[in-house]
């Protein structure tokens, strides 16, 4: 894996970006102009192997947020240390923020204490086009967990429908149906809205639906998902529940959301 000069950790993936875009009200390019190192007794509790640094940085472009930002920001970021205990070089890099308005002016606070990333041209447009797709029209709500599940049995062998409804932080609909027909490969989809019509389909992989679904569903169904159903009716959503998180694959998330 990729480690950045001036971050000092390895570089992150989608779901580490889009973490950090959905959580962040201002995304701006900023330069380093100037770092001071807090001592410890201004420093306070930073995890193991890492160093709390206040930086004054240039902003050299806003990507979202308010436009009358202070031309200069500072803020605290606590940095990690190499192997030898040394910083990442960090003066006059350029750099993406994910942040919030600080409680003075000139002053922001990071979404994340790692909540900035070298601003390299592909990791722009990157920000760019996540940001994008998280303010689009209809754009797939945050998932909170599994609602429901239904299985109707076909009238043949191998034959029926799961349908997984979920929860959502909007409350806005969203469910997964796994259709089985004897003699073809199983197909499912998610639908954005009350009904599953013909022209639903799996996400791409990489794109925010995707996002949402392979960093938020739990493994397996839960037994409070089947338990309005059948034993066989319950195994049967869970093997195509299976089958729809396999298909999603390992969101593929680097760093701690927590």
């Amino acid at each position: 894996m990729v480690t950045s000069s001036s971050t000092g950790r390895p570089d992150l993936f989608y779901a580490d970006i889009v973490d950090l875009a959905d959580n962040a009200p201002l995304v701006a390019n900023v330069r380093i102009r100037n770092i001071v190192k807090l001592k410890p007794d201004q420093a306070g509790a930073t995890l193991p192997g890492h160093e709390r640094l206040y930086i004054e940085a240039d902003v050299t472009g806003l990507i979202r947020g308010d436009a009358g930002i202070s031309p200069v920001i500072t803020y605290l970021y606590d940095a990690p240390l190499d192997a030898r205990g040394k910083l990442p070089k960090l003066k006059k890099a350029q750099i993406i923020l994910f942040a919030r308005p600080g409680g003075r002016p000139g002053e922001v606070q990071l979404v994340a204490p790692d909540a900035q990333v070298p601003a390299t041209p592909g990791r722009v447009e990157q920000v760019k086009q996540i940001l994008s797709a998280l303010v689009a029209p209809g754009a797939p709500p945050r998932i909170l967990g599994l609602g429901d599940a239904f299985h109707v049995a076909g009238t043949i062998a191998g034959e029926g429908e799961t349908q997984i409804f979920l929860r959502t932080e909007s409350g806005d609909p969203v469910s997964l149906s796994i259709l089985r027909r004897p003699g073809q490969a199983p197909r499912w989809a998610v639908a954005l809205g009350e009904i599953v019509d013909e022209a639903a389909r799996p996400p791409e992989p990489g794109s925010l639906l995707w996002y949402r679904l392979a960093c938020a569903l739990p493994p397996a169904l839960s037994p409070q998902a089947v338990r309005t159903l059948s034993v066989p009716d319950a195994e049967a959503a869970r093997a195509d529940y299976k089958l729809v998180i396999d298909a999603l694959g390992p969101c593929g998330r680097t760093r701690s959301t927590r």
